[in-house]
């Protein structure tokens, strides 16, 4: 008998004749989550299991954050073969609870000699002979002790759901705008969900942004890190162009402009890191840069799709994802963005194109997107 970690997926259910492919994906994911606690992964009878960890409380942390993963039971390991040997560990779990209960009997192997309306009701009766504080309610339970008999029988109360989604890696690349702010980083978040392995570019603009503002948002990266497996940061400078844009183009077009060099910039290094897509935490009409008009003129020059996973979300939702995922305090630091620099009073909310291209037409581009890309530093966290 030992206590191991049970984990249970979901969408891969679905996936027929791929699913050996993706529960591949998902062991070497969980294998890197745990590594650290010294635990071993395996894969056996449509579960996923974690034994030998020398913290259960921290494996089960990092387990819970593992894109693919449903959730994660705290189970008891044991022979199947000795029925009684069962209820007396079921007893053992079930002792200390109050209230009603009710066993849940999985028998995954057809070949033991109880089914499992049996096992439900001979396990139930034993532990309401030795409990009898308890009782039974089939319906609406306070505790479901859940029994499955597959190579083992495990034994487990209170499964703790995880975050869901695909395994990282199972669906493409994309590069994600990184900034400061509450938006960008559950926009991350949300498309890593379904599978995607996300590199990020920040965009840096000393000395009218600080180092701590810097820091902010390569804290927020760490914390993204532990679901997303890892990610590239690409922090580029972009005072130069800002001041550019601020200086020679129109005062009400600085915003838009401004959003374009950094979608060009991200096309460049997401088309480096052989992305498939860009990723956005914009939101329509919550600032004059996120109008139907702006978002069509930035998006004019990015040549690969746009990812936008908040474009019909409220900021109260936004944030409610945020203290989900545990960025919402550190983006609410009071550190400066880039975005916020030279802030024009009015900014366009229609803006028309001949008067951004005849701004745009003021700036080398190219020289200052080539400048901007090799000055930036790279940082894998």
């Amino acid at each position: 008998m030992r206590e191991v970690l049970q984990v249970r997926f979901g969408e891969i259910f679905l996936k027929g004749l791929n699913r050996p492919t993706f529960l591949k994906m998902l062991v070497s994911r969980v294998r890197d989550a745990v590594k650290e606690t010294g635990g071993r992964v395996w894969l056996s009878d449509s579960r996923v299991y974690v034994s030998d960890m020398t913290d259960m409380d921290e494996a089960i942390r990092r387990v819970t954050k593992v894109f693919g993963v449903h959730s994660v039971c705290r189970a008891i390991e044991m022979e199947k073969g000795d029925f009684t040997a069962l209820c007396d560990q079921a007893v053992e779990l079930m002792r200390g609870h109050k209230g009603s209960f009710k066993v849940s009997a999985r028998r995954s192997d057809k070949r033991y000699f109880m089914d499992s309306p049996a096992i439900n009701m001979e396990m139930g009766g034993y532990i309401l002979e030795r409990l009898p504080d308890l009782r039974v309610d089939v319906k609406n339970p306070d505790v479901v002790l859940s029994v499955e008999i597959r190579d083992m029988a495990y034994l487990y109360t209170h499964p703790i759901m995880a975050v869901g989604g695909m395994p990282v890696g199972s669906n493409g690349k994309a590069t994600l705008l990184l900034s400061g702010g509450i938006d960008s980083p559950v926009a991350g978040w949300m498309i890593a969900k379904r599978g995607v392995t996300v590199n990020a570019v920040h965009f840096n603009s000393p000395p009218y942004t600080s180092e701590r503002a810097r820091q902010k948002v390569l804290d927020l990266a760490k914390i993204l890190s532990e679901s997303l497996c890892g990610i590239r940061v690409h922090v580029v400078p972009f005072t130069d162009i800002q001041m550019q844009i601020h200086e020679k183009c129109h005062e009400d077009y600085t915003t838009v402009i401004m959003r374009r060099y950094m979608m060009r910039i991200a096309n460049e290094i997401a088309r480096r890191e052989h992305s498939q897509a860009l990723i956005t935490g914009e939101s329509i009409g919550q600032v004059a840069s996120q109008t139907m008009h702006a978002l069509s003129c930035t998006d004019a020059v990015a040549d690969m799709p746009v990812f936008r996973p908040l474009i019909g979300f409220d900021k109260s939702e936004i944030i409610e994802i945020a203290q989900k995922i545990g960025t919402y305090e550190t983006s609410n630091l009071p550190y400066e963005d880039c975005c916020t620099v030279f802030t024009p009073r009015h900014p366009a909310t229609k803006p028309k194109m001949d008067i951004i291209l005849e701004g745009e037409s003021k700036l080398d581009t190219e020289a200052l997107i080539a400048a901007a890309i090799e000055g930036s530093e790279v940082i894998q966290l």
